[in-house]
């Protein structure tokens, strides 16, 4: 068994790790391990390099690929293994799921939602005591999520009380205006006297604008972002109802913090590896790894194989019937949904009427 380090780029380059002396504890430590121990890259895998890393494949006797990651992962998945039906029938290709934006197709969620989840639910349930014991009185809290607000959407299991923050709750699904915001904003905190706000960093306007916040590589379909969203909303509130406010913004630590990882996503990811397996010993090849979901209360979820062109570079927003009709919250069916995948979230004790 090979890894490929740094993904496509050492696939490609010949830059293989063997791991046939890897040991069992060098295995379980892995289940723990932040982001990818073998390294992960965000290469686009051209016709050229496909065609030559099917000749290298060959070579070295490989007959399974596993390819782990988001929409994009399978979209390159897909097409090795359509290459491969032609070129080198042996090669069985098999893809897991693995993307805290959740935004796989077919499969009912993806593995590190949970963790993302739980971490960005956890942080805005304390933000929110701080909020309530020392009123700033709005902060701002940015998620990570580009096109699709499931991170964002999950922060409200950190509600314990109607009251409880996130008071509002932005996805990119429904894009407002800074004046919807602004707006929002002042109602919450003249009856409550603070406000703890949530925006994904893919949020936009109506006119697909940032609300005026720098854009990293603009243009780019896969790197263009908000490099700064949670600070221009802050400031924006400021200076147009002059109410204080201040941002959030734990960034890149909610996908790679392991001392919040969901023990249910942990089961599940070790899981889908094993379904990968079994999928290569059985024979099977241009699938994918994915999850349904059995009952929500009790939770059960199994494994099934989809085409990996039912998933191949295509999105999975979060449903409009999702979002409530004011546009700044979710719907008892998101809660639904998410609050099994995230694990338990604590509740705070409080003392009289703080």
């Amino acid at each position: 068994m090979f890894a490929a380090r740094f993904g496509v780029e050492g696939l490609v380059a010949g830059d293989w790790i063997d791991l046939s002396g890897a040991t069992i504890k060098d295995v379980l430590a892995l289940r723990t391990a932040p982001g990818s121990a073998i390294g992960s890259s965000r290469m686009r895998l051209s016709d050229a390099a496909a065609e030559r890393l099917l000749v290298e494949l060959r070579r070295k006797r490989v007959d399974c690929l596993f390819y782990t990651g988001g929409n994009g992962s399978m979209g390159t998945a897909s097409m090795l293994s359509h290459l491969a039906d032609q070129e080198y029938p042996d090669l069985r290709v098999i893809g897991v799921p693995k993307t805290v934006d959740n935004d796989l197709m077919v499969t009912d969620h993806s593995p590190g939602f949970g963790s993302a989840a739980r971490f960005y639910a956890l942080a805005t349930r304390d933000i929110g005591d701080d909020n309530r014991a020392l009123r700033s009185p709005v902060t701002i809290v940015e998620t990570i999520g580009r096109n699709a607000g499931w991170v964002a959407g999950a922060t409200v299991l950190a509600r314990q009380d109607a009251d409880d923050a996130p008071h509002l709750i932005y996805l990119p699904e429904r894009p407002p205006t800074i004046e919807t915001i602004c707006q929002d904003v002042a109602s919450r905190v003249g009856r409550l006297g603070r406000a703890v706000v949530v925006a994904c960093e893919g949020l936009r306007d109506p006119k697909g604008l940032p609300f005026g916040a720098a854009l990293d590589q603009p243009g780019s379909a896969q790197h263009e972002l908000a490099q700064n969203l949670g600070h221009v909303l802050a400031q924006g509130i400021s200076t147009m109802t002059g109410i204080r406010a201040r941002s959030e913004k734990p960034g890149l630590l909610g996908r790679s913090c392991s001392f919040a990882v969901s023990p249910i996503d942990a089961a599940e990811s070790h899981r889908c590896g094993t379904a990968a397996v079994e999928a290569a010993v059985a024979g099977r090849s241009g699938v994918m790894v994915a999850l349904r979901r059995v009952s929500s209360d009790p939770y059960l979820c199994k494994t099934f194989l989809t085409p990996l062109a039912s998933v191949a570079s295509a999105e999975r927003l979060v449903p409009d019937t999702w979002i409530a009709p004011s546009g700044s919250d979710v719907t008892p069916e998101f809660i639904d949904y998410v609050k099994p995948l995230a694990s338990p979230i604590e509740e705070r004790l409080r003392l009289g009427a703080v």
